[in-house]
């Protein structure tokens, strides 16, 4: 239990450093924040701890994003208070393998609303508990 606290404690302290300095967060509002650095971060370091703490996924971690791009933009209205960005990209794995990433940008919605962005992902192929549904269609 203590372990596990520590580990949230940490990661919550990471998030709001990355914040901070511009890194965790998409950063501008234009098509180009699904290319944002922080952001690609984030969904490798996630995917990490996923493949770790998950079993039966295999021992792989994100290498390189190709074909990053933005497919929806969903803006800010009075009767969608979230602005979401719907983006997605090639993963290149550390097994040379390929797998098409899928994520989404809510902006503003980082570290209990208070800082940055909330980054949802899913990289298709290791939902094994299908939280985005079948082949990540929560996120497409």
């Amino acid at each position: 239990m203590k372990r596990r606290f520590s580990m949230i404690a940490a990661a919550i302290i990471a998030s709001a450093l990355g914040v901070f300095t511009g890194t965790a967060s998409a950063g501008d509002r234009s098509p180009r924040a699904c290319e944002n650095a922080g952001v690609l971060s984030r969904i490798s370091s996630g995917f990490s701890h996923q493949v770790r703490n998950v079993p039966h996924l295999p021992n792989v971690a994100i290498s390189e994003f190709r074909k990053v791009h933005e497919h929806r933009y969903l803006p800010y209205r009075e009767d969608r208070p979230i602005a979401r960005r719907y983006c997605g990209a090639t993963a290149l794995l550390s097994d040379g393998r390929k797998r098409n990433v899928w994520y989404m940008i809510e902006e503003g919605q980082g570290l209990a609303g208070a800082f940055g962005d909330n980054v949802e992902f899913c990289v298709s192929g290791f939902d094994r508990w299908f939280v985005y549904n079948g082949h990540c269609r929560v996120l497409r």
